[in-house]
């Protein structure tokens, strides 16, 4: 079995490592940070999707301050 490729946010910063990677994985969606490959967290899409959404519509901008 072929491993599955990681891609790149498109906001890395000029491809270093300082990048969000994901890839999906029987169902699940797979994240991690460059700077550390072998630390994953596993999410739903229905999951991420809201959080994107939610980050999108400034829901979470409360707590970077």
């Amino acid at each position: 079995m072929s491993e599955i490729a990681w891609q790149k946010s498109s906001f890395c910063a000029g491809g270093g490592n300082n990048c969000v990677e994901l890839r999906s994985d029987a169902g699940a969606i797979r994240l991690r940070e460059s700077e550390r490959p072998r630390q994953t967290i596993a999410t739903t899409p229905a999951a991420l999707r809201a959080l994107i959404l939610s980050a999108k519509a400034g829901e979470l901008d409360h707590l970077t301050h």
